[in-house]
């Protein structure tokens, strides 16, 4: 089995790949790099976004395992002083392969068109004021929005940005893409639906900015773009998903009751 660590860089993170490697090494795992089988993400669920993209133009033929150094995440199946356990599955054991689908964001611009993929969401944010766009859907404008921003999400980036903007928690078996607005004004010109709109697989949604010359900021999970010569973005459920390797049971539904309602 070919695999790479992704940790934190703290220093207990740092602890925990050195103790991943010496029991890897005694079950005859190879570390790679550049072609590996399976991605150990050793920190937070932001540890995990980053080894995402970093190889997210493998994910055909990749999986991911989180590794959590604090409470359970999301994206983390297990905890730090489950290491040991951890390796001994991986060697003994197949492992269950879940997929969650991905957004797929297309920026337009007089320059061409760059594509990215997003694991939680993406967010369009005005820069130096009030963001200004007509929002489309399948082709048909569907509402003028002006204010702080819009937030595209995935099912299993339901329960991030998009739960706080008070949106719904979808499960990552349904291929949808939520749509969920920041702080929207309302006038007699702009008028917004005021809740979030999700959209199934089959269709997509173009974000058209209103006012030339905006400079916008674009972030895609964690990495931040800012232009001012975005004319438009086109919003897709992927033909892509990122596959999870599990050795035991974690329900969704389990992790949403864990982070928001369990007792501390």
């Amino acid at each position: 089995m070919k695999y790479v660590v992704i940790d934190r860089g703290d220093d207990h993170s740092k602890r925990l790949s050195e103790r991943f490697h010496t029991l890897a090494a005694a079950q005859g795992f190879a570390i790679d790099e550049h072609q590996p089988d399976i991605v150990i993400s050793i920190g937070g669920d932001g540890t995990l976004l980053q080894a995402f993209h970093k190889y997210n133009h493998q994910l055909d033929r990749l999986s991911f395992i989180g590794v959590h150094t604090g409470h359970l995440g999301f994206y983390a199946d297990w905890q730090a002083h489950e290491l040991d356990t951890l390796v001994a599955r991986m060697a003994e054991d197949e492992p269950q392969y879940v997929r969650y689908p991905l957004a797929e964001v297309v920026s337009n611009t007089p320059d061409g068109s760059d594509r990215y993929l997003a694991l939680n969401e993406f967010t369009l944010k005005g820069v130096e004021g009030t963001l200004v766009a007509s929002i489309h859907i399948n082709g048909e404008l569907f509402e003028m929005f002006r204010g702080d921003g819009i937030v595209v999400s995935t099912p299993s980036g339901s329960t991030a940005y998009n739960k706080s903007l008070g949106g719904a928690i979808i499960h990552p078996s349904i291929e949808s893409l939520q749509i969920a607005e920041i702080a929207s004004i309302n006038n007699r010109v702009y008028r917004t639906l005021g809740s979030s709109v999700v959209l199934p697989k089959h269709h997509h949604c173009d974000i058209v900015s209103a006012k030339e010359s905006q400079r916008l900021a674009l972030v895609v999970d964690h990495i931040s773009i800012e232009r001012n010569d975005i004319r438009s973005l086109r919003c897709t459920v992927s033909d892509k998903k990122i596959c999870f390797a599990r050795y035991r049971p974690f329900p969704f539904w389990k992790r949403v009751r864990d982070a928001f309602l369990a007792e501390p």
